[in-house]
């Protein structure tokens, strides 16, 4: 089980052009919006990831709105884990559960979760908040996520989890987010 004290949510590389043309990108984004309300609710440290934002476009605005008090870590390399500063926020941070997010499950997404995983660490990949251009490469990275380690997670699922109980005004707000 998720501890909200000892978990992390990576939201990786939602930004210009590209988010658009995910597969299923409406809901794409929606699932993301509701991710990241629900995590600040439970006040779980997040990580904002951008590939070359100066060339690709910086984090898209429904998702950066969120995060106003989060300034993104600049990478120019496909796995965050080949990136100097997340891997010192990763070691300052020390979570047991890192969960990642964004864009594209075949690519970025997949090879940050495998050099997470090669690492040790407990990777858990949110697959409605997950997406690539197309579907087939969706699922692909998404397989091969699963088949390294990593386990599957829904927005749902991951924020009752970490919720852990039905009582109290932020149950009231997290229960309206998915509803």
């Amino acid at each position: 089980m998720l501890d909200q004290k000892k978990s992390i949510l990576v939201i990786i590389d939602v930004k210009g052009k590209l988010a658009r043309i995910m597969h299923d990108s409406d809901k794409l984004i929606t699932n993301l919006a509701i991710l990241i309300s629900g995590m600040k609710l439970l006040n779980i440290p997040i990580m904002l990831m951008e590939q070359l934002p100066d060339k690709l476009g910086s984090t898209i605005p429904k998702i950066k709105n969120l995060l106003t008090d989060h300034k993104p870590i600049i990478k120019d390399v496909f796995s965050c884990m080949k990136n100097d500063e997340f891997k010192n926020q990763i070691n300052r941070i020390k979570p047991n559960h890192i969960i990642l997010a964004g864009i594209e499950s075949h690519v970025c997404v997949y090879q940050t979760a495998m050099d997470l995983l090669d690492k040790k660490h407990n990777v858990h990949i949110v697959v409605d908040a997950i997406s690539s251009r197309t579907s087939v490469n969706k699922e692909l990275g998404i397989d091969r996520m699963l088949l390294g380690g990593a386990v599957q997670t829904s927005v749902e699922m991951l924020l009752f989890e970490l919720q852990g109980n039905a009582k109290g005004e932020r149950f009231r707000k997290i229960s309206k987010l998915v509803k």
